[in-house]
């Protein structure tokens, strides 16, 4: 059994702290729905946060590796909404995307990860060292080899960023045809780390949006001390692609 590529965090933020950002997430409702994906913020780690995620992520930044806290001059981040059922992210490693268009390189963050809202249907995030295959449906690697992740509220997972990485459907599938409806949104927050601000990324200011989620938790801020260290446990999930066959079964400790 190799070694497992993700890091998982339950109970990643204080109970309050997490009430809030979930409940402003939702009321959200369905803005900026649509471009979700393209809706980027970046926050510089030595400011105040501005927003309710911000804050979240000065408490999250304690649960990274310290010499990525060490080099991290800030994170970029986007509310992750989707149906599981329609999935519209293919499988990729995330990068300067602005960058990557205008000088033809990638540029990696120091960190992935991302902060789970709720449950949903299906929804798995799977993690693998296989390169995308722009052959295959979603992108999907030739080589079933992933670290699944169930989507938990208040679960923080994070992993190199080279790594390949997607979300499956509603069925825990490679992503395919549409699929029957349901009944809700899968909620996160993706945010990644970064030494340096990637290329046309704003700040929450400066791009206007999501002002709902404006300002403090309506608690006292939570300082690092109120993060709960992982607990050491065994899980393992097993799933098929479309066709049948098993991606396979992959534990981790959480």
């Amino acid at each position: 059994m190799r070694a497992p590529l993700v890091t998982l965090v339950d109970d990643a933020l204080p109970a309050p702290l997490f009430r809030a950002l979930l409940g402003r997430v939702e009321a959200l409702g369905g803005e900026r729905l649509r471009t979700t994906y393209q809706s980027t913020t970046w926050y510089p780690l030595a400011e105040e946060p501005s927003n309710v995620v911000e804050e979240a992520v000065q408490v999250l930044a304690k649960a990274i590796p310290a010499a990525t806290r060490r080099r991290a001059k800030g994170v970029e981040w986007w509310l992750s909404r989707m149906r599981t059922s329609n999935v519209q992210v293919d499988f990729h490693r995330d990068r300067d995307n602005a960058r990557s268009a205008k000088e033809g390189r990638e540029v990696n963050p120091l960190l992935s990860s991302v902060l789970y809202l709720n449950r949903c249907v299906g929804g798995l995030l799977a993690v693998t060292r296989e390169p995308p295959n722009p052959l295959n449906p979603a992108l999907a690697p030739s080589r079933h080899d992933f670290d699944f992740v169930e989507p938990v509220p208040n679960r923080f997972v994070h992993f190199p960023s080279k790594l390949t990485h997607g979300v499956l459907d509603s069925t825990n599938s490679i992503p395919g045809p549409r699929r029957r409806r349901e009944p809700a949104l899968r909620l996160s927050i993706a945010i990644n780390w970064w030494r340096a601000r990637p290329l046309e990324v704003p700040t929450f200011a400066e791009a206007g949006w999501y002002s709902g989620l404006a300002g403090r938790s309506s608690r006292p801020f939570v300082e690092a001390q109120a993060l709960r260290p992982p607990r050491a446990t065994r899980s393992s999930v097993s799933v098929s692609n479309s066709s049948g066959r098993k991606l396979g079964i992959v534990e981790w400790n959480d």
